[in-house]
C-alpha cells in the first residue's frame, strides 16, 4: 500500500533551469533584507532592550484600554505600549528602560501597581536590566552563527564541501530573510524568535540534507547523466515528501497562529515564514549550487546498488545466425 502522495511519481519539473534566475533573485532579497536592518533595525523587544514588561488581568470582565493609557501615560515613564493580550480582559504594559539602573525600574513598578489599585490581577512582572539585555543580544546572535558553522562542518564530514557551501548558503538565506521580514514589518524581536530561527535552521537543514541524500544515490547509480538532469531526478524524487511535510507544519503552525494567542504569535509567525523560505532555499538555492560548484561523480566506491546508468544501456538483437548483443547505434 503506498502512502499519501501530493506529487505524482512521473513529475519531471526542470527546475534547474531556474537556477541562476532563482540564486539572482534571492542575492537581490538578501541584500534588500541586509538593507533594510540597517536603515530601521530590529523593533527589539524588552529582552534586547532593557524595560519593564507587566501583565494584568482586568478584574471588571473588560479592560478599558484608553482609560489604561490615561492612568499609566501621566506617570511620567517615558514610552508605554499598552495593548490587548489574549482575551478582552487580559492587557500587557510594556515600559522602556528607565535611567538609575534596576531600582528605578521597581519604582516604575510599583508607580503603575499604585495607579491601577486593585482593579487588576498582576499576571507577571518582567525587569531586564540594560547589561542583562545586551548580553542576551550577543548569545542570540552567537547561538545563530554557531548552529550555522555546526551544520557546516556536519554537511561537510557527511558528503563533501560542495554540499556543505550550498547547505549553508541555504541556511544563510533563511536566516538573513526572516531577519529582512522582521525589520520591514517592525514586528517584536524577542529571546522567541531567536529560538524561532534556530529551529528554522534545523527544518531548512532537515529538507536540504533530505535532497542532498538522494542527489548522492543518484550519482552512484547515473555516473554518465549529465548533472543538471540528475539534479532536477533528485528534487523530483523527493519532492512529494517536501510538499506533504511542508503543508502538515504549516497546518500546524496556522492553527497556532490563529488559536496560540499573542505570547506566541510573533514565535509562531516566524516559523511560518521559514517554513516557506527553507522549502524555497532547499529546491532552488541549494541543489542549484552544487551545478555551480561541481561535484564528485565517482560514488561507487561508497556502496550501494550498482545500476546501469540509462546511457549505457543495450538492446538484445538476434539477426540471422544466431543472437548477438551489442550497443544500439548512438548510445
Amino acid at each position: 500500500m503506498k502512502g499519501i502522495r501530493l506529487v505524482p511519481d512521473e513529475t519531471s519539473i526542470k527546475f534547474i533551469r531556474y537556477g541562476k534566475f532563482s540564486l539572482l533573485a534571492s542575492s537581490i532579497a538578501m541584500l534588500v533584507s541586509i538593507g533594510l536592518f540597517f536603515a530601521f533595525n530590529l523593533n527589539y523587544g524588552i529582552d534586547f532592550r532593557g524595560g519593564t514588561l507587566i501583565e494584568i488581568r482586568d478584574k471588571s470582565g473588560e479592560a478599558d484600554i484608553g482609560d489604561l493609557r490615561v492612568k499609566i501615560g501621566g506617570l511620567g515613564l517615558g514610552e508605554v505600549q499598552i495593548q490587548e493580550f489574549g482575551g478582552p480582559s487580559d492587557v500587557l504594559i510594556r515600559i522602556e528602560q528607565q535611567p538609575g539602573g534596576e531600582e528605578t525600574q521597581q519604582k516604575a513598578v510599583s508607580a503603575v501597581k499604585g495607579a491601577l489599585a486593585d482593579t487588576v490581577d498582576y499576571r507577571r512582572v518582567e525587569v531586564v536590566g540594560p547589561t542583562v539585555s545586551g548580553e542576551l543580544k550577543t548569545s542570540g546572535a552567537i547561538a545563530v552563527f554557531v548552529a550555522i558553522f555546526a551544520v557546516l562542518l556536519y554537511i561537510w564530514f557527511r558528503f563533501e564541501w560542495q554540499f556543505s557551501i550550498g547547505a549553508v548558503a541555504a541556511l544563510v538565506h533563511d536566516v538573513v530573510l526572516t531577519i529582512g521580514i522582521f525589520c520591514a514589518l517592525q514586528l517584536e524581536f524577542s529571546l522567541s524568535i531567536i529560538a524561532a530561527i534556530l529551529t528554522i535552521v534545523g527544518y531548512s537543514l532537515n529538507d536540504t540534507v533530505v535532497v542532498f541524500d538522494r542527489v548522492r544515490e543518484n550519482l552512484r547509480k547515473y555516473k554518465k547523466m549529465p548533472l543538471p538532469e540528475l539534479l532536477d531526478l533528485s528534487i523530483n524524487e523527493t519532492l512529494s515528501r517536501t510538499i506533504l511535510t511542508s503543508f502538515t507544519t504549516l497546518i500546524a503552525l496556522g492553527s497556532l497562529y490563529i488559536l496560540g494567542g499573542e505570547v506566541i504569535r510573533g514565535f509562531t509567525f516566524a516559523m511560518i515564514w521559514g517554513v516557506l523560505v527553507g522549502t524555497y532555499s532547499s529546491i532552488f538555492i541549494a541543489a542549484p549550487l552544487l551545478l555551480q560548484l561541481g561535484v564528485r561523480r565517482d560514488w561507487s566506491g561508497l556502496g550501494g546498488a550498482k545500476v546501469k546508468d540509462p546511457s549505457e544501456r543495450k538492446e538484445k538483437r538476434s539477426p540471422p545466425g544466431g543472437a548477438v548483443e551489442r550497443p544500439i547505434p548512438g548510445e
